[in-house]
């Protein structure tokens, strides 16, 4: 982690950001490698809670997808890439069979 003080600071989550059906161009923030088939607002949620990120629910669309609504609000831990590879590897774990 940075030594920059993130204390109060959110940043917004949108599935597609995470999303391996997409391409960087249609929003896809992190590599296909790291990135989730078709994540849901509620594993988003269910993963980011388990990262301690306290997250929040919002019925906001992106202006990427105007069509598809839902993103989550989190508290800023660190950096925001870092942070989507964190909540990848959380949904990955969970959808995996134990």
């Amino acid at each position: 982690m940075s030594t920059r003080d993130y204390e109060g600071r959110r940043i917004i989550i949108y599935p597609h950001y995470i999303d391996a059906r997409r391409s960087r161009r249609k929003g896809r923030k992190i590599s296909l490698s790291k990135a989730v088939p078709s994540p849901s607002i509620s594993e988003i949620l269910k993963a980011c809670e388990k990262l301690g990120l306290n997250p929040t629910h919002e019925d906001k669309s992106s202006p990427r997808s105007y069509d598809i609504r839902g993103r989550v609000v989190i508290d800023k831990k660190a950096r925001k890439l870092e942070l989507l590879h964190a909540i990848a590897r959380e949904i990955k774990a969970m959808r995996s069979p134990r």
